[in-house]
């Protein structure tokens, strides 16, 4: 007799072993047909697996959690994406093809590369095998027959990754159709359960096994989805990204590039730099508001401090070294350290704790060239990192004022959505377990009295302490981890650092790592994305163009500019001899949130016309009135 427990508490009982499809089946045929897959005592099995033993059970349809089912069918797309590429060309080899993120992709072995036309053609042929309707079906194998098997067929990446398993695992091997490939499963049960709510997006090459040393294979990438609905939405939100792209709107509007003397370090133009100083001049007042000194360290430092610190054996890989005089030092990944031996420079009372020490610091760290992304992975680049040393007693409070000051900072640039993720205890770490215990219950408690809902994200911590991150949601929806609150009593210890308390004694200060923005370049790089290169008025690297409709107006123009410079706003003047509407089109694409036109009649009567970025409409204002209206606007937050 086998039992099996549906979610609600009912049993239901089998004389003999029974398949998830029979279950569904035996529930009703409403079920039977939308059953995708089964949970058993949590983990997913495909519909047509015996069940033997008792278990608590769970019939997965298309309603169920998304991630769930979108894997399921991200997992079938690659698999159908396979079968429709070795169908059109039978030579290439299949590696290997995962569910991601959005997506999918499946990695093949070809001599001829791809073209978008094949791209188009292997697309059409997985529609014709959803058509299809193919069971999928699950076998176990023997090792050496597997592997025997796929060298027989010329899939000789296939026999390696066998010949690699683990002896207790099984081979599974899946068949659809003609089709037969390893994978640990589960999968729908056929292919016409996948549906046509799918699209392949782009080629790419990918290093067989990530690494440069081996054969380069061709990446087809490919998205799928619920339903119609979900894909159109999906690839809407593909166009906007696309649209928002930073590196491209950095070189139309004229902000940064990049170039391969320089990998992965922005050269910051005039007009990127402003930006970036704007940014850089909020985040220094708001800072100042909320009680944090401003300190600088060197950014080449010998190695023995990194040893000290712990980052040399944990971080080594990744930071940039130099050698003089038979000492090597290394540039600084990150702050940290250098901060402690500022906090050692005399002796450090319990009065003057917390002591929150900011610094925009430049940091360099070593990244793989094909992880390079713009300003959104760089190798140099300045936090706005800050430690706050205290005391254990003043981890609460602390943490409570960093969330509130956080949440106005993103409130301030125009992100209202965040969002917070608990990360624990990773497997490679410094400090003893019951360090580890003292600070995870420290920040856990901490920020349940702060009134910060989290989730959690186990074994992420930094190798330090467990930390607080924060995500914060764009105007397309995506989320971008920037802030972070970390607890520490590692580097304390490691680095010496002590205060005399209240009962004369010295004790360690406990080190509240943070950060806000993350880094500068990152965090632009959003801001970028997050307004299109459209700025609101205090962030735009130039905020007014004053433009002339004819020469008779050429005076004027310069008196406005002028008024507009002296009220601190960031002008452009254009007078040149072409057209007020090309004028208008030139300004507009560099993304200028306010265009002044004046002629003859505005010279006249000293006024101005008023056009918005993203507006046809006109406003006619006074001069005056102009100038004061656009220098309110125009005031950064918290001034």
């Amino acid at each position: 007799m086998v039992a099996l427990t549906l979610p609600d508490g009912q049993v239901r009982q089998y004389y003999a072993a029974v398949s998830g499809a029979d279950v569904a089946a035996d529930i009703g045929p409403g079920l039977a047909k939308a059953a995708l897959a089964i949970r058993v005592n949590g983990d997913l099995w495909d519909l047509s697996r015996d069940l033997g033993d008792d278990a608590d059970i769970a019939i997965v349809t298309a309603k169920d959690e998304d991630a769930v089912v979108l894997d399921l069918l991200r997992h079938d797309a690659a698999h159908v994406l396979a079968e429709a590429a070795k169908e059109l060309y039978p030579d290439i080899q299949v590696t290997i093809g995962p569910a991601i993120s959005d997506g999918f992709y499946y990695d093949f072995s070809r001599d001829e590369p791809f073209t978008p036309e094949d791209l188009e053609a292997m697309e059409a042929r997985m529609h014709e095998i959803v058509d299809r309707n193919e069971e999928v079906t699950r076998e176990v194998w023997d090792r050496d027959a597997a592997i025997e098997l796929f060298k027989s067929m010329g899939e000789h990446y296939k026999a390696e990754i066998i010949s690699e398993i683990p002896g207790d695992e099984p081979i599974t091997l899946y068949r659809q159709g003609e089709f037969i490939d390893l994978c640990r499963g589960p999968h729908l049960p056929s292919t016409g359960k996948l549906g046509h709510a799918f699209k392949l997006t782009k080629l790419a090459g990918a290093y067989w096994r990530g690494d440069a040393r081996n054969e380069m294979l061709q990446r087809v990438y490919g998205t799928a989805w619920r339903n119609e609905k979900e894909l159109k939405a999906y690839l809407h939100r593909l166009e906007e990204a696309e649209r928002r792209d930073h590196r491209r709107l950095g070189r139309e509007m004229d902000l940064f590039h990049f170039q391969e003397e320089a990998a992965g370090m922005a050269f910051w133009h005039p007009k990127g730099w402003t930006l970036y100083r704007t940014v850089e001049a909020y985040m220094r007042r708001t800072l100042e508001a909320a009680g944090y000194v401003e300190v600088k360290t060197p950014q080449l430092v010998d190695r023995m401090l990194w040893e000290a610190s712990g980052h040399w054996e944990k971080f080594r890989e990744n930071m940039y070294t130099s050698e003089s005089e038979e000492r090597i030092f290394a540039l600084k990944p990150m702050n940290c350290p250098c901060h402690v031996q500022i906090f050692n420079q005399g002796v450090k009372s319990y009065r003057e704790l917390p002591l929150r020490m900011a610094e925009f610091g430049s940091c360099h760290r070593y990244e793989p060239s094909g992880s390079l992304h713009g300003l959104m992975r760089v190798r140099g680049f300045v936090q706005d990192d800050a430690h706050i040393f205290c005391t254990e007693d003043q981890i609460n409070s602390e943490t409570k004022q960093f969330c509130e000051l956080l949440t106005g900072i993103y409130r301030d640039f125009g992100f209202e959505e965040v969002q917070a993720r608990f990360s624990d205890r990773p497997e490679v770490r410094a400090g003893t377990d019951e360090t580890w215990d003292k600070a995870e219950g420290a920040l856990r408690n901490a920020v349940e009295e702060a009134g910060i809902d989290y989730t959690l994200n186990p074994g992420d911590g930094a190798f330090y302490g467990p930390k607080l991150d924060f995500e914060l949601t764009d105007a397309i929806g995506r989320q971008w981890q920037c802030g972070t609150l970390q607890v520490d009593f590692v580097l304390p210890e490691r680095l010496d650092a002590e205060y005399t308390g209240e009962d004369g004694a010295r004790h360690r200060p406990v080190m509240l790592h943070r950060a806000i923005l993350g880094s500068f370049e990152r965090f632009i790089g959003i801001l970028v994305e997050q307004y299109a290169g459209g700025f609101p008025l205090w962030l735009a690297p130039t905020q007014v163009a004053v433009t002339t409709i004819t020469h008779d107006g050429d005076a004027f123009a310069s008196e406005v500019a002028e008024r507009l410079k002296v009220a601190g706003l960031r002008v452009v003047l254009d007078t040149s001899a072409e057209k007020i509407n090309y004028k208008v089109r030139l300004h507009s694409h560099a993304k200028v949130p306010a265009i002044i036109a004046v002629g003859k009649r505005e010279a006249e009567d000293g006024s101005v016309s008023i056009r918005r970025l993203g507006s046809k409409e006109q406003q006619s204002l006074a001069l005056d009135e102009a100038v004061a209206r656009l220098s309110d606007e125009a005031r950064a937050p918290g001034t």
